[in-house]
């Protein structure tokens, strides 16, 4: 490569350079926007906050989220009891004795037997 043909590209590495620095500046820009929008904290170049102070709107803001949030702890824990309860009626031998019998009582039904009654069953 010659001289020449290094400065015939001199304009597209400058402009391409220049379009880089405008992106990285544009995506800085939009990304605090973004925290300012969400409420995020922001901090300077070596990780100091620019805006130490929380007002009284966001105080009462984590006071109504942390009620929220011990709600929501508080209704999964009562689901996840329910859970286990359901969990342990289904693993039950019982149960599955239960399921067996009944399917026997279908399987004699769709052949056309009809399944013997206890006496018991009877007397109801």
């Amino acid at each position: 490569m010659s001289l020449m043909d290094l400065l015939s590209m001199a304009p597209w590495v400058v402009g391409g350079g220049l379009a880089l620095g405008a992106g990285g500046i544009l995506a800085s820009v939009h990304n605090t926007r973004l925290k300012i929008k969400h409420g995020y904290p922001l901090e300077g170049m070596w990780g100091q906050s620019l805006k130490p102070g929380i007002g009284s709107e966001g105080v009462e803001r984590i006071k109504l989220l942390s009620q929220e949030n011990a709600a929501l702890r508080a209704e999964l824990g009562s689901l996840k009891d329910r859970l286990g309860n359901v969990e342990r009626i289904v693993t039950d031998g019982g149960y599955r004795l239960t399921s067996q019998i009944e399917a026997l009582r279908e399987s004699g039904r769709e052949s056309g037997r009809e399944p013997k009654r206890d006496k018991q069953e009877e007397l109801q």
